[in-house]
């Protein structure tokens, strides 16, 4: 692999992986499917609770009034209380629901149980490889991240 086509193999690699877990993890669901973009603000108001709408908005680099739709959807279903914040009376603080947090719970741990099975079926140097190249993919994320708020 060159240096020329490698960002492009790596991107399709993490695409594609990241495709086939949500595939493999909405098959035999007897709830209504969560989009992606309501689990990642669900996931972010669990390691958060609390935050702000416009917040949200900021950290998921969505714009307001799309986290605003999915907000009054989560709300909607039972998935998140939007409550007061105390310090201004117009601002929402947002938090999870019992439902949502169950329902958090069981996504990770299909998710776990998922790609165990497939980590497992791999041989040991794949499975070290894998494991090595965890620090790198997180730091990939930071710069990624850091990017976005440039901008």
């Amino acid at each position: 692999m060159d240096e020329e086509t490698f960002p492009e193999e790596l991107a399709d690699a993490l695409v594609g992986v990241q495709r086939l877990l949500r595939r493999r993890l909405r098959a035999g669901l007897t709830v209504p499917r969560l989009r992606g973009a309501e689990v990642e603000l669900l996931r972010l108001v669990e390691v958060r609770p609390g935050i702000g709408v416009s917040e949200a908005a900021k950290e998921l680099h969505l714009a307001g009034n799309s986290v605003s739709t999915l907000v009054n959807q989560l709300v909607k279903e039972g998935h998140l209380v939007r409550g007061t914040d105390p310090a201004d009376r117009r601002a929402a603080r947002l938090l999870l629901t019992d439902k949502a947090e169950g329902r958090l719970r069981d996504w990770k741990q299909r998710r776990v149980a998922l790609l165990s099975r497939h980590v497992t079926r791999l041989d040991a140097a794949d499975r070290e490889a894998l494991r090595a190249a965890l620090p790198a993919l997180r730091a990939l994320a930071v710069t990624l991240h850091e990017e976005a708020e440039e901008t």
